[in-house]
């Protein structure tokens, strides 16, 4: 995403938050921080190895908080930043829309 220019918001928006999982991960990261077997759960099919790779994009993009605790075993807590907090917030209005037409949009050949 670095030095690319966008059309406009909307694809913008999309370049940081685009793919099928990573709306997925914003919503279950939006009640309390989660760790990864947590999240992978949370997830339904996702695999662990897409998932490793999708919450280091978000992290990039400064969507998501990645907490190690130095601990026996170790522990990493994942979370969403004011930044992803916001997506997140913007994304709601477009899941209630999915949500309302749920079964006409599955109805589509």
């Amino acid at each position: 995403m670095k030095g690319r220019t966008y059309t406009c918001g909307l694809d913008a928006a999309i370049a940081v938050m685009g793919g099928k999982w990573k709306g997925l991960i914003l919503f279950s990261l939006g009640e309390a921080p989660l760790r990864f077997g947590e999240l992978r759960r949370a997830v339904a099919g996702i695999s662990e190895r897409m998932l490793i790779l999708q919450l280091r994009e978000m992290e990039a993009s400064g969507l998501v908080h990645r907490e190690v605790h130095h601990q026996v075993p170790p522990k990493v807590e994942y979370s969403l930043t004011e930044f992803g907090r916001s997506l997140n917030a913007a994304m709601a209005p477009l899941g209630e829309w999915g949500e309302t037409h749920l079964e006409r949009i599955e109805a589509i050949p």
